[in-house]
């Protein structure tokens, strides 16, 4: 059973920057790795992924403020997150993608003056 555990959330200013990251118990050697979101009454949804030679695609209202990379083994995956706005407030998780492992906790990432 893949265990996933998020890293790096917090409380930032509009503007401001943090660093998710994501431990995968294994490597993710020839594996799809995404980040998602949910936020509060949302759907959860896919924000950032990344392909197994890190071809990168993007929800497009992160773009260019949003930078996933990874590293095989061990296994981890990292959201770089610039220019934060409060859109971006939400529980953020990372995956597989498509994603069919079970989800970590997440961590909670707040936007906010």
């Amino acid at each position: 059973q893949v265990q996933l555990v998020e890293s790096g959330g917090g409380l930032v200013q509009p503007g401001g920057s943090l660093r998710l990251s994501c431990t995968v118990s294994g490597t993710i050697f020839g594996i799809y790795m995404a980040w998602y979101r949910q936020a509060p009454g949302k759907q959860r949804e896919l924000v950032a992924r990344i392909t197994t030679d890190s071809s990168t695609k993007y929800l497009d209202s992160v773009k260019g403020r949003f930078t996933i990379s990874r590293d095989n083994v061990p296994g981890a995956v990292y959201l770089q997150m610039d220019s934060l706005k409060p859109e971006d407030t939400a529980v953020y998780y990372c995956n597989n993608n498509p994603d069919t492992w079970s989800w970590g906790q997440g961590t909670q990432v707040t936007v906010s003056s």
